[in-house]
């Protein structure tokens, strides 16, 4: 069963919770998550909630965002957080070398270059939620990924919502509407453009 993720920032994904074989696997009767062994029963309680068997294999999992890859890789989804899954979020569990540290963890480039086209991204410690709102490690929110990506990806041609379709292009912010047909080069407007 595939479980809708909260969209933040990079994770504008649906994943099939911790489903995918785990190319650094070492030992195929074992759930490793943070460095730490999990229990066959704790590894069979999250499948029953999810629906899906958890394949064997080294893990990392950010218990206050909900996000997880394999370990030494970057963000592969996003379950819920607050699982009482593995040990400790290590620095190194992305092997990232960025200086960029979201709840311990240090991101990829990877990551990083994701998060650059959102908005300016600086060395430094911060937090984040599930929902991608964050902020310097024990100060309050200054950036929200989820409004970001939103913007982002729904900016349209007039800054609202637009789309692509078989027959041409559609979009909206509200006030203006407009239909653009990319093959004759036509387009209409309505609303208060």
């Amino acid at each position: 069963m595939k479980k809708a993720i909260l969209t933040s920032g990079l994770f504008f994904i649906t994943v099939t919770a911790l489903t995918v074989a785990a190319a650094l696997a070492v030992d195929k009767k074992l759930g490793i998550i943070n460095g730490a062994q999990v229990s066959q029963q704790d590894l069979q309680a999250v499948a029953r909630s999810f629906g899906t068997k958890i394949l064997p294999g080294r893990y990392w999992y950010d218990k206050m965002s909900g996000l997880w890859g394999w370990e030494g890789q970057p963000t592969a989804g996003q379950i819920l957080p607050g699982l009482p899954l593995g040990g400790p979020l290590k620095a190194k569990a992305s092997n990232g070398k960025t200086g960029v540290f979201i709840n311990g963890r240090e991101l990829p480039m990877l990551e990083v270059t994701y998060l650059q086209t959102l908005g300016p991204v600086f060395q430094g410690r911060y937090w984040m939620n599930a929902q991608g709102i964050g902020g310097f490690e024990g100060g309050p929110p200054i950036f929200d990924l989820n409004a970001a990506a939103r913007q982002r990806s729904g900016g349209g041609l007039y800054g609202g919502n637009s789309r692509t379709t078989p027959f041409g292009h559609v979009g909206s912010d509200g006030n203006c509407s407009y239909f653009f047909d990319p093959s004759s080069g036509s387009s209409v407007m309505s609303g208060n453009c």
